[in-house]
């Protein structure tokens, strides 16, 4: 079972399959072959406990990585209580050698957890990069399928505008897959519109 897998430099963190979204272009619809993302090890057979967490950082190098990512094949905040719990553990653990810590999501915590959880992220996280994906509800939910229905998108945003009171920094990701350039800047311009950057992610197809 992998739980911890490095990448370009960072330690990659896989807790968890669950998702609340469905998304067209999402790299576990793909081959077995060709990015580190459908690869059979990622996939999860059961959800790591806290502890076994804890055991393949503790096994790691941590000071060498320039930044620890929460990912994987599931929405990382799904385990969000137990990503805050392993981020304190590190931060007593490591203090000030601690690399950066950073959550790819998207961006539905706050519907997923049941409550606004975006103060909690203080001093814990360093980045959040969410998918924003689309420019309106109805897209959104097309491309993303996510089980909030229209509901998602609005909570989406909210979460992103909330979060950068708390985290250093918020990005918003698309996926650039022949996008007409229009709707790049439509969406550079909800980022701006929330105070967040926006990074435009190229599309690997599996």
């Amino acid at each position: 079972m992998t739980i911890t897998y490095e990448y370009e430099g960072a330690l990659y963190v896989n807790l968890t399959n669950k998702c609340n979204c469905n998304c067209e272009f999402c790299l576990r619809h793909g081959e077995k072959e060709g990015s580190i993302y459908t690869e059979d090890s990622l996939w999860l057979e059961r959800e790591p406990t806290r502890q076994e967490a804890l055991d393949s950082f503790l096994s790691r190098d941590i000071p060498s990585y320039r930044e620890i990512v929460f990912c994987g094949y599931g929405e990382p905040t799904y385990r969000l209580d137990d990503i805050l719990c392993l981020v304190d553990e590190l931060k007593a653990h490591y203090g000030d050698q601690l690399p950066p810590v950073r959550i790819n999501t998207n961006g539905h915590a706050n519907l997923i957890n049941g409550r606004d959880v975006c103060p909690e992220l203080k001093g814990r996280i360093d980045t959040l990069s969410i998918s924003l994906n689309a420019n309106n509800a109805a897209d959104y939910v097309a491309l993303c399928h996510p089980i909030q229905g229209e509901e998602a998108y609005q909570a989406m945003l909210d979460f992103a505008k909330e979060s950068k009171t708390y985290v250093p920094h918020v990005v918003f990701t698309v996926v650039d897959k022949g996008t007409d350039p229009a709707e790049i800047e439509e969406s550079r311009s909800i980022a701006q519109s929330l105070g967040v950057q926006l990074r435009v992610r190229a599309y690997i197809d599996s």
